[in-house]
């Protein structure tokens, strides 16, 4: 199960990687015309147009991008199967369609419930994308009849995945408005709880990293889920979904704000400056002799945290090497979060709270103050800093750079190896060959790999790449995080391999 969901999580990252051009685009039309909102400029309009046809269709996206992860070989049917079931789903339960049904069954039209207007969400994207690709792996290879011939293959998987979804709106219909009022009862719980809530959401975010299930966290706030939708509402696309708009926190300095936003303004001070001052005290506390090494491990990740908000590369150097440490930085993420929530800051995000999408978001609709995170932003290196090492020192913490001296001690430290090639004929020598690799597969930063005997596997000579870690999530499977770049090893890998 647990493999299950990390797959899925990687599929989520395809659309969600569509953010970052829809954030630039945005951000510009924005600083260019942040009163008018593109009324004023025509280069403005054309950004906010293009960047907003991304944000208002994420749904399709995810129907897509999920398809596509969820195929064994990500071949291009089953993207189409992905946009198949999404338009059906969308059209078969759509008010109007139901509107209909209602006046077939002798029922009121007028009491069709709210919840199907609101059938084009992220979720029904995702739930599209895996009878999409699952449908795909199952009737790629069908075989008819010669009279029937023309619809074998692949030919046959949109037909299958049309019926499939249709049968699936059956119990849709009647499940589906308990479902959605389950999650906006849920969101609007959490945005009763003010910055409490954005707090308590921050700390389950990051918790749920190593699983990579924090995605499906994220689109119950960030998206239209449950009718919160912070990231739409903050740049002013689709913020009319709900009320929820329209609420009020009061600042810790009397006044008061929107709340708007604060699902994603606490994140910033924690990528941009508390977590690269983690990769200081890593670097700080590392053993002499070990410090190079550790500098060329943290440097790049903490520089791909402080202007991307991409976090995982540093993350996964310690949150097996010291658990307990990274159940620290949730809850100081939690703290923060739920701090920036009382206070008069806004700022938000198209991909991740790096430094990029907090300079571009200045001109959104509903920033405010977001010069004020670079102070909040040095209190969190601090803090981090601080507590890292003290927690570090005080309960020996195995860090990067403070592992017994045992592989890591043979690796040299001279450079940090960023020859695709050879990193991947290191890794498919260490993996035992040809005979041992099951299947090659990579999400935003690890190498995914599916193996016939993980007992085969040499680790030590991974660890000597210097790699931001390994994670064995179950019998058999590995995944070495190697950062951001990880995709240019995996190719490499699969040409090795002839895979």
């Amino acid at each position: 199960m647990i493999k299950y969901l990390q797959r899925l999580g990687k599929s989520l990252m395809l659309p969600v990687a569509a953010l970052p051009v829809a954030g630039i685009l945005m951000g510009i039309g924005y600083w260019i015309d942040p009163q008018a909102w593109g009324s004023g400029n025509i280069i403005a309009a054309f950004c906010l147009k293009a960047g907003g046809a991304l944000i208002d269709n994420m749904a399709l996206l995810f129907a897509i991008g999920v398809a596509v992860g969820m195929a064994k070989d990500k071949e291009g049917t089953s993207a189409l199967a992905g946009l198949v079931s999404f338009l059906v789903f969308t059209t078969v339960l759509s008010t109007a369609s139901v509107t209909v049904y209602y006046k077939a069954l002798g029922l009121d039209p007028t009491t069709v419930p709210v919840a199907f207007a609101k059938i084009a969400t992220q979720f029904i994207g995702i739930i599209s994308g895996l009878i999409g690709g699952h449908t795909y792996n199952a009737f790629k290879d069908t075989r008819l009849p010669k009279w029937l011939a023309f619809f074998s293959g692949r030919r046959s998987v949109a037909i299958m995945t049309a019926l499939i979804t249709l049968v699936c709106c059956i119990p849709l219909f009647f499940i589906w408005p308990a479902v959605y009022n389950a999650l906006v009862n849920f969101g609007q719980a959490i945005i009763g709880l003010r910055g409490v809530g954005a707090g308590i959401y921050a700390f389950f975010n990051r918790l749920l990293i190593p699983v990579g299930l924090h995605h499906a966290l994220n689109s119950v706030f960030w998206f239209d889920i449950a009718g919160i939708s912070d990231i739409a509402r903050f740049w002013g696309s689709g913020a009319k979904v709900l009320p929820l708009s329209e609420v009020m926190i009061n600042t810790l300095g009397g006044g008061q704000v929107s709340a708007t936003g604060i699902y994603m303004t606490g994140f910033f001070p924690i990528m941009m400056f508390g977590l690269p001052a983690a990769a200081l005290a890593f670097v700080v506390t590392a053993k002499p002799e070990k410090r190079k090494m550790v500098i060329g491990l943290c440097a790049s990740a903490a520089l791909c945290s402080f202007f991307t908000g991409v976090t995982e590369p540093l993350e996964f150097a310690f949150m097996f090497l010291a658990p307990v440490l990274y159940l620290v930085h949730a809850l100081l993420t939690g703290i923060f979060v739920a701090l920036c929530a009382y206070l008069p800051v806004r700022a938000g995000f198209q991909f991740s709270a790096g430094f990029v999408d907090w300079f571009l978001s200045f001109k959104a609709p509903g920033a405010k103050n977001g010069l004020l995170l670079l102070l909040i932003g040095v209190v969190a290196f601090v803090v981090y800093f601080v507590v890292f090492t003290v927690l570090i020192k005080t309960l020996n913490l195995k860090t990067p750079g403070r592992e017994d001296n045992t592989e890591a001690e043979d690796a040299d430290d001279s450079h940090v190896d960023k020859d695709y090639q050879h990193m991947a004929q290191e890794i498919f020598a260490a993996l035992g060959g040809r005979e041992n690799i099951v299947s090659i597969d990579n999400c935003i930063t690890r190498l995914r790999l599916e193996l016939v005997d993980d007992n085969l596997v040499d680790e030590k000579r991974i660890r000597n790449l210097h790699v931001s870690g390994l994670l064995k999530p179950g019998k058999n499977n590995l995944q070495i995080i190697i950062g951001p770049d990880v995709q240019f090893v995996a190719d490499a890998l699969h040409k090795i391999a002839g895979m």
